[in-house]
């Protein structure tokens, strides 16, 4: 008969490798643990900052993207939705009192000009007037002008001056809007709100849009929200302004212990760090660690100087915020610490997680060798 104690060595042997395996190799896992992570800083001879969220930390770590319109888009006035500009197409009618006209044909009475265009120097040309400056004029002055040309070759002419749309007085939208395209600027639609109801208003959520308009060399950007509340930013339309729809492109990486880890886009123009662990379903009740909720994110120098209290900071640092949600102001500051575009948020796991993997591990290990020993 074998002894008791024969039986048990095979298994307190397999039981022993399997131990010194995961300690080893380690447990299966999304990320480092708070431990890694502190050993990390630079206070460790890391190469990151690691910082504890407090309302100081909040107020100089929150910075907003900076969009708006210069003095120069809004002290701009509207244009005369008449005035003439090169590259605008006219419709002229000239009436003669003679039956053999200078412009008019025998048995007619009037001559027609249709779609006289203004050439990129604001001029254009009629016959027996010559060439004559329209831009810069309402088509009321161009017809003074064209009949005293015209007088003094026939007696007491009559002239119209229509102004037609024209490649001159025209803006180009793109983007998130009912119909894409080139609208002329015209009486109704000379401010940005009324062009981009022309074109059929935005079809993209109002909370995430943001408006660019392009003149020449400048270049503005405004929330779709700001437009309404704030009227200096429904800025006059000059001829070939390019305006651009579009939805807010910024985003934050979810990993570790969150409800779900993906590339997030923002949906607010301001998200806080508990707005965007709850846009990931939160922390996970099974794994989370509420002590080890870290931001990872590149600081510029100035900020990195604020936060650190130091002046001898160079360039662009690496920076990883720690937020203890189970501290009696950890929510608050997590609710006023800002994320920011391609920020990092992590949470790591719980240390009852990680010794539950571990027994899960060696349960299992320990099946199998029994299975193995019962087989002997």
């Amino acid at each position: 008969m074998k002894s008791l104690g024969n039986k048990r060595t095979p298994r307190v042997l397999i039981l022993g490798a399997l131990i010194l395996t995961l300690a080893a190799c380690g447990l299966p896992r999304s990320g480092p643990n708070k431990r890694e992570i502190f050993a990390g800083s630079v206070q460790r001879q890391g190469d990151a900052f690691v910082v504890s969220v407090t309302d100081r930390v909040a107020r100089a770590s929150s910075v907003a993207p900076a969009l708006g319109f210069s003095d120069r888009f809004k002290n701009a006035n509207p244009i005369g939705s008449d005035t003439i500009r090169p590259g605008d197409t006219l419709g002229l009618t000239v009436w003669e009192n003679v039956e053999d006209g200078l412009l008019v044909g025998t048995g007619q009475n009037a001559a027609v000009l249709e779609e006289v265009q203004v050439d990129g120097a604001g001029f254009i040309f009629i016959p027996y007037a010559g060439r004559l400056r329209a831009a810069g004029n309402s088509p009321e002055q161009l017809r003074d002008i064209i009949t005293r040309q015209l007088d003094t070759q026939t007696p007491d002419p009559q002239v119209q001056v229509r102004r037609l749309a024209g490649n001159g007085s025209t803006v180009s939208i793109v983007g998130g809007v009912g119909a894409q395209g080139v609208y002329p600027i015209e009486r109704p639609t000379r401010t940005l709100s009324a062009m981009l109801a022309q074109a059929g208003g935005v079809t993209i959520e109002q909370e995430i849009t943001q408006i660019t308009v392009i003149r020449g060399e400048q270049r503005g950007e405004i929330w779709m929200s700001d437009l309404y509340e704030h009227p200096e930013l429904d800025i006059a339309l000059r001829a070939n302004d390019r305006i651009l729809v579009e939805e807010d492109t910024r985003a934050f990486t979810a990993l570790g212990a969150t409800g779900t880890q993906d590339r997030v886009t923002f949906t607010a123009q301001s998200l806080s760090a508990i707005e965007a662990i709850a846009q990931v379903g939160g922390l996970n009740a099974n794994l989370a660690d509420p002590t080890g909720v870290f931001v990872f994110r590149n600081e510029p120098e100035a900020i990195a100087r604020q936060i650190l209290g130091r002046t001898d900071i160079s360039g662009t640092q690496r920076f990883v915020y720690v937020l203890d949600l189970t501290q009696p102001m950890g929510m608050f500051n997590a609710r006023d610490f800002s994320i920011r575009d391609q920020d990092t948020v992590y949470v790591t796991e719980a240390p009852f997680a990680t010794w539950d993997k571990t027994v899960a591990s060696l349960t299992g290990s320990l099946s199998a060798a029994n299975a193995v020993s019962a087989l002997n």
